[in-house]
């Protein structure tokens, strides 16, 4: 295990009041009193005022403030000191070379908090959730992150845990007694046990789609034929202006693509071009990227301009052979209701407009139900599967408590069986990080800023 003494800039670099600066490791206090003077560890968590001066050249970098979390009692388990000076470009970077000349390293992305978990001081799981917290950019985000990183699905984890051991030792107990019929412990008890354990798991896969999205941000796709009103509406949404509107069809060419918070949820918005045939190359070019988004869309809003079926322009049977060939589940507006006569006729399409503001407020909340209805069912209290990381571990842990369950009606050895037992809690093993490969480390850390 790495313990050598690391230094980054925990706070993003640029003109700021102050900059926060993070060492750690064995001879972190060391490195400090060759930098700061005067340098006193104890009382440990107490801020004092000090000089940061180079240790070769003897100049004053700054007056700073620090403070000092001796190990274990730290972020990362081992002696930590946090260095508060001036912020802007030069004196945190002059205070960085100092400490490195003192005898620290630049530390690499993600690893004070991956010396937190190798130290027993979060697992993998808040480790990630630090990050996702850090990078949240919706309420929604945020608030699972800091569920997470509270233990919620380290906790249920810990739970279904536990009730695999239990299964196991039912199994070893009944292995133990292979005179007694059909040995000591009821059928019935070996396939409840199986039968929570199993459906604890399942339950935590179904969460995974909506989770990953929440965490990725749903894709939405503003589809419809030309001079529907899809760029309108899509810088609506997006609440300002990203997409050039304007009354001559075909105007957009490309796929615009943009991030907005919906109902506190997180959406990609992607406005695209108007679908009909075309003899414009570059039109073409623009329907065909149009349709590879569709193809790869969380949900599709379907645009229709209203005054088209007043005018008698409407087409139900291209509308219906379009959502036929939609994989993603579709909300259809109608468009331009401020163009409509008042009040508007009856129709079964929900109508909208982007001068009045008419309709709009009850389809951000229809959008934020179709991408995330699960997850707005269960609350924030229940736990929820946000990285392909944990949905990849969890659905290897099911395929081994489905094979015990095959294992023992087909009559094979107990003994072999439980061997998918502790098959499926190396996959929850895995997923917590009790005992996880150094590349899984390197994977899960290589996205975090390099002072966390």
């Amino acid at each position: 295990m790495l313990s050598d003494p690391i230094v980054a800039l925990a706070t993003p670099p640029g003109r700021s009041a102050i900059a926060l600066i993070r060492l750690s490791g064995r001879g972190a206090f060391e490195v400090a009193a060759r930098v700061l003077h005067p340098f006193r560890p104890d009382p440990p968590r107490a801020v004092r005022r000090v000089r940061v001066v180079h240790p070769a050249s003897g100049e004053v970098v700054d007056d700073a403030l620090v403070a000092c979390f001796p190990g274990p009692r730290s972020y990362t388990g081992d002696d930590l000191v946090e260095l508060s000076t001036h912020g802007g470009l030069l004196v945190p970077a002059a205070a960085l070379a100092a400490l490195v000349a003192g005898g620290a390293r630049p530390a690499a992305p993600g690893e004070f908090s991956r010396r937190a978990v190798l130290n027993g001081k979060l697992d993998l799981l808040q480790a990630e959730a630090t990050a996702d917290l850090i990078d949240a950019g919706s309420p929604a985000q945020a608030r699972r992150a800091l569920r997470q990183l509270d233990r919620a699905l380290s906790q249920r984890l810990e739970q279904l845990r536990a009730e695999l051991i239990e299964l196991e030792a039912l199994i070893a107990y009944e292995i133990d007694f292979p005179e007694e019929d059909e040995g000591p412990v009821a059928p019935e008890r070996i396939e409840r046990a199986w039968g929570a354990a199993r459906q604890r798991i399942t339950q935590l896969i179904a969460t995974a789609p909506e989770g990953e999205r929440l965490r990725e941000g749903a894709l939405l796709v503003i589809a419809g034929r030309p001079n529907a009103g899809k760029s309108s509406l899509f810088n609506t949404l997006l609440g300002r202006e990203r997409a050039i509107v304007t009354d001559v069809p075909g105007t957009t060419r490309d796929a615009i693509e943009a991030y907005a918070v919906l109902e506190g949820f997180p959406f990609r918005l992607v406005d695209t071009a108007g679908l009909r045939q075309s003899d414009d190359r570059v039109e073409r070019m623009g329907i065909d990227v149009a349709r590879r988004y569709l193809d790869a869309a969380d949900l599709i809003l379907f645009c229709e301009d209203a005054g088209d079926e007043g005018r008698g322009t409407g087409d139900g049977a291209d509308r219906a052979a379009f959502l036929a060939a939609c994989r993603a589940p579709v909300v259809a507006v109608r468009t331009k209701a401020d163009l409509l006569p008042v009040p508007h006729p009856s129709s079964p399409v929900p109508v909208v407009s982007v001068v009045t503001g008419e309709g709009l407020a009850e389809l951000r909340r229809t959008l934020a139900e179709v991408a995330f209805g699960r997850l707005l069912a269960l609350g924030d209290v229940e736990p929820v599967v946000t990285r392909a990381r944990h949905r990849e571990a969890l659905e290897r842990a099911l395929a081994e408590v489905e094979a015990f369950q095959s294992a023992r009606q087909g009559g094979v050895d107990a003994a072999a069986a439980a061997t998918h037992l502790r098959a499926a809690l190396g996959a929850l093993d895995d997923l917590i990080g009790v005992v996880t490969p150094d590349d899984v480390l390197d994977r899960v850390f290589a996205s975090f800023c390099v002072g966390k």
